[in-house]
């Protein structure tokens, strides 16, 4: 088995490496990789609808989709991933058995941790783990989270969507009451690093032909391509967001306006603009000139910077209208 110590902490560039190394190489692999503060979408998610768009965009915090199903999860420098690739598993859907050597290590610093649900590891019935994994053609791809000494708070404002907002067929991330394992160690405190080379070592004793593997020139190439074709686009990122219906509104000074949108594959599909607002020419203007553009703030204010909009609404401003489309302030 070889083994991944990431040097990168871009959850762009962690992911794209699962990718990369799963299509490019046979062996079974284990991968262990932290992040600056990233927000990790689930495939099947509504991007829009499981982050707090405001709180996300003032603090730069990267979005970026996995390749895997499940929920959205918070990623920070006290949070350590971990990745199994295996070839020609028994079962792919065997989530159980990729914790059980976490499970192990945890145990062994004295942490009462344990498997629960379908993809979790809990302490005392407060989630410390999330799992998920997916398959390219012979193999899997598991991958999980270990909170180890996160910023709680911040995980909880980044992923505090306006979900009312929404009506769509996305898989929706499931609140849970949360953990972080440095609370836990009943044998004497420990840093991340200290906590990940323990882990290393610990896994390592576990397989055989456990060796550590440095990431080649070629890999490392191969999986910035990756990152600037795929992980880091919008199109995979909010364009794969599943269809969505969306409805808002919001007062100004020049008005009440109300939007509802139909969107799909991250593009307004049909958008309605309603409200109280003065205007003289035909909104349905607005409305044509908006089909087909990204739900996302810069497309939008860069395409209603080609039309002056006080004839069709009054003393509404491009900002304004721009951030009831969106949902949320600019």
């Amino acid at each position: 088995m070889r083994v991944i110590l990431s040097d990168s902490t871009s959850a762009y560039y962690n992911l794209a490496c699962e990718e990369y190394m799963a299509t490019h190489y046979d062996e079974d692999m284990f991968m262990l990789w932290t992040s600056v503060p990233s927000i990790l979408i689930g495939k099947h998610q509504n991007t829009y609808s499981e982050i707090n768009v405001d709180y996300v965009e003032a603090n730069k915090i990267p979005v970026v989709r996995r390749m895997s199903g499940g929920g959205t999860v918070f990623c920070d420098l006290g949070n350590m991933n971990f990745t199994f690739i295996e070839s020609n598993p028994a079962d792919y859907t065997d989530f159980e058995k990729f914790t059980k050597p976490i499970l192990k290590y945890l145990r062994f610093l004295g942490v009462p941790a344990m498997f629960t649900g379908r993809n979790d590891m809990t302490i005392d019935g407060k989630k410390i783990s999330g799992n998920a994994q997916y398959r390219i053609k012979n193999k899997v791809i598991h991958h999980g989270t270990l909170l180890f000494d996160s910023s709680l708070s911040d995980l909880t404002k980044a992923l505090t969507p306006r979900n009312e907002k929404f009506q769509d067929k996305a898989i929706k991330s499931v609140a849970s009451r949360v953990t972080n394992i440095s609370n836990h160690l009943s044998h004497g405190p420990l840093t991340i690093l200290e906590f990940k080379q323990g882990l290393y070592e610990f896994i390592g004793k576990n397989f055989e032909g456990f060796r550590y593997y440095p990431l080649s020139k070629e890999d490392q190439e191969g999986i910035i391509r990756l990152v600037e074709t795929k992980y880091e686009t919008w199109s995979w990122n909010f364009g794969k967001s599943p269809k969505y219906n969306y409805k808002h509104c919001q007062k100004f000074s020049g008005g009440l306006i109300e939007i509802g949108l139909n969107v799909n594959k991250g593009l307004i599909a049909e958008i309605s603009i309603q409200g109280d607002f003065f205007g003289y020419e035909p909104i349905e203007t607005i409305e044509s000139l908006l089909v087909g553009v990204r739900h996302e703030k810069l497309a939008l204010l860069e395409v209603l910077e080609l039309i002056d909009l006080y004839p069709y609404m009054g003393q509404i401003r491009n900002e304004e209208l721009v951030r009831v489309i969106m949902g949320d302030g600019l």
